[in-house]
């Protein structure tokens, strides 16, 4: 249980699993550390892969203080964390490196996202790729939405994902339906 740390957050408790290369899950807040802990257990996926060294040492501390600045609606950058993206097909991980520099209260498309990494024709394969997220927010999946600006889906439920990019400033409009960031901007 060595790579598995549970941080206290503005926002709950957060569970994170790390591996020798990075950070290998993490979880929305829970209100119990307990909860973070079986969400981290249950959705994480991590298994074996959080066996041996880990990578988490000198980064708990900046995650933990960025999540709670990021939770107290700052603008924050996780992309400097190291994720262990080895657990990812090839795919999966290029399309979550493109989703990991999604600018703070930007919006992209699940197309947008696959014309960036190199497949302008996998809008749908994206979105499962974005789905396999492990580590959310250090890769802000919240930030990805559908082409004609309604929410999409999220693994921690709509509310959660709407949540998420209120604190970032981003609201929809009178329809319903967010505006997405014109074209890639990367950081």
């Amino acid at each position: 249980m060595g790579n598995i740390h549970l941080l206290p957050t503005v926002a709950g408790w957060v569970g994170t699993a790390w591996s020798e290369r990075g950070l290998v899950a993490l979880t929305f807040p829970r209100p119990h550390r307990e909860g973070a802990l079986a969400a981290l257990r249950d959705e994480s996926g991590c298994g074996a892969n959080c066996r041996g060294g880990s990578a988490a040492g000198k980064w708990l501390s900046t995650l933990e203080e960025r999540l709670n600045r990021y939770f107290r609606g700052q603008r924050v950058s996780f992309t400097d964390i190291p994720v262990d993206f080895s657990l990812y097909r090839p795919f999966t991980a290029r399309v979550l490196e493109i989703v990991r520099h999604i600018g703070y209260g930007q919006l992209w498309s699940y197309r947008q996202v696959a014309e960036a990494a190199g497949y302008p024709r996998a809008a749908r394969a994206a979105g499962g790729a974005v789905r396999a997220n492990r580590v959310p927010l250090v890769i802000p999946c919240h930030r990805v939405i559908c082409s004609d600006g309604s929410p999409g889906g999220f693994g921690g439920g709509l509310p959660l994902k709407q949540w998420l990019l209120e604190l970032e400033g981003v609201r929809p409009g009178p329809a319903g339906r967010y505006q997405l960031t014109n074209g890639p901007v990367m950081r």
